[in-house]
């Protein structure tokens, strides 16, 4: 038995997934699990650095005692780490809202997610999500907050129809802000701008009626109300995508303090009255500020000898906001505790993106500057930076019984994890076409992690602010095209991208936090720069709403070259809702063949195949792509998705596509369901710019 196999059992005996593995091989992976599926809450913060918590950096601030540097406490937040595992290396997969929630709702890198750079509002793409995958896993789905995804005429859908509303694309049930634009202002009804903004119950505009309704606690309240029917129904886990607006944008004050208590008797509570919908919708809109800042004063001019100030505004509301936030996580989990769940709820907690300087408050507000309390931490880079600070997100996942107390996760890894995580949790291998990987192993200690794949691109003009705290190469620096790629435990990163030939600078973020020392002139590093430039290249498909000046290069070739011809295959039995990453998987066959149509397909008692090997490329130029399917199928060339056949494919519908390859040779791996037990279940061609015929692909394997 392999590693894999043996990393993926989570239940109480390892012993026994070893005997069930030998004595049982075509059992798949789901009957190898623990039957019971945690619930799952995944709670989003909007714009919260790794820096603005308590365990990640703001305690140090408070146990340095310099009264120059302003901090802030979030004692719940600390308690869940505490109680579970901090991911001090997690990275969010865009350092902007509307990417990074796409490529972590769908588990796809910016390299393969429909929507990139700023496209808010876009519609998020009709495939497989965090929403539909758990909703076939047997699961009741939500989603409470900021969505942004549900697209408009800027991205000619429909001619600005909605038609990914968080219902279309997996969720039972949705009760939030649908555009991202309402997300700015945390008062459906009130607010500082009073601009329009529309909250929404599943396809129902719910806006009348929620006067007073800070946001915070109107998403906290109505997501404990869902909690609770479906823990007392307890008919089937549950899963909620709670995500919040906050501390994002217009830095609003709630109406008063927190409720005492917590849970299912205090806590923010829904009232569901028109005009008192929840019981802190009462009182004056944006007035509370915490009494731990609201007199809060510091050492201004960094002398101790001068009088201490207040803190400006901006940053008592900012501070106020946060801990607004740690006040509902402490609300939920004592929810969880009493309904008796809590031991049964996978908790995951983390950011869309670094801290913003964006305040959006009336003149005559100080701007909200990430580098009053360093919400960036240790790290250089804020919101729409691939630095560090950018996207590097506080994240902390708590399952008690799984997942170790006190545990600490250094390895790193992005946002598209989740959902092979969370598959994992529930007992299934992610679909084929996921970028990410399960961190299971990880967090809970059980098994090999696999080592998953950490890659960025985003663009934005603009320059990088000029805080002291940033290295000086990183301050006001031109960001336009950025690319970040991790290999070998080290940091890519490209800015102002021109072409494909750019160097990358490499850092060792594990002891240059600040990326001040590019080790790119190392002539150990020259290998590694060759093969940065050419990984990113074989792991994403250029996409023409998002254009980079290294989409027309060719996708490097592999050194050194297969000769012989023929495919490896394995067979796999199983029944899934969606085509397998079989990786993890237990084969129950296996072969070599030189041409795949021969492989006896109809006589293997199996549904799921995964053929590995390579196709040659012998001339460099521009290839037309064809492919058709009986059944089920993705189709990877290096570690580029080029046909996504899965999840609504019309069975032998013909996908074409164009890419431009060196020449030489390229793995591919397909992924096939084959119910049917057709002879020759898929078919794939390549035709050369320019050729007047198409011709079948060879297929080489390297020798063993």
């Amino acid at each position: 038995m392999n590693k894999k196999q043996n990393r993926k059992h989570l239940g109480p005996s390892g012993l026994m997934v070893i005997i069930l593995c030998t004595l049982m091989p075509s059992l798949g992976l789901a009957q190898q699990k623990n039957p019971q599926k945690p619930n799952i809450l995944f709670i989003y913060t909007d714009d919260l650095g790794y820096g603005d918590i308590g365990v990640f950096f703001q305690n140090q601030r408070k146990e340095e005692g310099d009264k120059a540097k302003p901090w802030m406490s979030t004692p719940n937040l600390d308690k869940l780490a505490k109680s579970g595992a901090m991911l001090t290396q997690h990275y969010a997969a865009a350092p902007v809202c509307a990417p990074s929630r796409a490529s972590l709702l769908s588990g796809l890198s910016q390299g393969h997610a429909n929507v990139r750079n700023n496209q808010f509002d876009k519609a998020l793409a009709n495939n497989h999500t965090l929403g539909n995958v758990l909703q076939r896993a047997g699961y009741a789905t939500s989603v409470f907050g900021k969505w942004g995804l549900q697209g408009d005429r800027r991205w000619s859908y429909n001619n600005g129809e909605w038609t990914a509303r968080p219902t279309d694309r997996g969720f039972d049930y949705f009760y939030g802000y649908m555009q991202h634009r309402d997300g700015h202002e945390h008062y459906p009804n009130e607010g500082l701008y009073r601009g329009k903004k529309s909250v929404w119950e599943n396809n129902t505009e719910i806006k009348d009626g929620l006067d007073k309704c800070y946001t915070g606690d109107l998403w906290t309240a109505a997501a404990k109300r869902w909690i609770t029917s479906k823990a007392e129904n307890g008919s089937q886990p549950f899963f909620m995508f709670l995500s919040y607006d906050t501390p994002h944008a217009v830095l609003e004050l709630p109406t008063q303090a927190y409720p005492e208590g917590g849970g299912l008797k205090g806590g923010v509570q829904w009232v569901g009255k028109h005009g008192q919908m929840i019981n802190t919708a009462n009182g004056e809109p944006d007035s509370y500020f915490h009494p731990d800042y609201e007199h809060a004063t510091y050492d201004h001019d960094n002398d101790h000898k001068t009088a201490e100030i207040p803190w400006p505004e901006t940053f008592k509301r900012y501070a106020t906001s946060v801990r607004r936030i740690d006040d509902a996580i402490g609300d939920i989990m004592k929810l969880l505790k009493d309904l008796k769940i809590e031991d049964t709820t996978l908790v995951v907690f983390s950011s869309d993106n670094g801290p913003s300087k964006e305040s959006y408050l009336p003149e005559g507000f100080v701007e909200n500057t990430p580098d009053f309390f360093d919400s960036f931490g240790p790290f250089d880079g804020i919101k729409r930076d691939v630095l560090e600070g950018g996207i590097r997100v506080p994240t902390i996942a708590r399952w008690p019984g799984s997942i170790p107390e006190n545990k600490v996760v250094t390895t790193p890894n992005i946002s598209y994890d989740w959902l092979p995580t969370f598959t994992d949790a529930a007992g299934l291998p992610s679909p084929a076409n996921s970028d990410g990987v399960s961190l299971l192993p990880s967090l809970t200690g059980v098994g090999d992690q696999d080592q998953g794949l950490v890659y960025i691109e985003y663009f934005q003009r603009e320059k990088t602010p000029d805080y002291e705290e940033f290295s000086l190469q990183n301050r006001n620096r031109r960001r336009n095209e950025m690319q970040l790629i991790l290999m070998e435990d080290l940091i890519g990163l490209r800015y102002d991208i021109k072409s494909a030939n750019d160097d990358f600078e490499i850092y060792d973020v594990s002891k240059d936090t600040r990326q001040g020392k590019n080790l790119a002139s190392q002539d150990s590093l020259n290998h590694l720069q060759q093969m940065m430039k050419k990984r990113v290249l074989q792991i994403r498909m250029p996409d023409t709403s998002a254009v980079r000046p290294y989409d027309g290069e060719a996708i490097p070739a592999l050194r050194p070259q297969p000769r012989s011809k023929g495919l490896r295959w394995k067979s796999y039995g199983g029944n899934f809702p969606w085509l397998p990453k079989m990786d993890d998987l237990v084969n129950n066959g296996s072969g070599t063949v030189k041409n795949p149509s021969k492989i006896r397909y109809n006589k293997i008692n199996s549904d799921y195949f995964l053929l590995e090997g390579y196709i040659e490329i012998k001339t460099k130029g521009n290839y037309e792509l064809r492919f058709s399917s009986v059944d089920k199928a993705i189709v990877r060339v290096h570690d580029i998705t080029v046909f996504d056949a899965d999840y609504g494919y019309n069975p032998s519908a013909e996908m074409m596509e164009n890419m431009y390859f060196e020449e030489g040779f390229h793995p591919i791996r397909i992924y096939l369901k084959n119910s049917k037990k057709e002879r020759n279940p898929f078919i794939l061609s390549l035709k050369l710019e320019g050729s007047s015929s198409t011709a079948p692909v060879e297929f080489f394997v390297r020798d063993t």
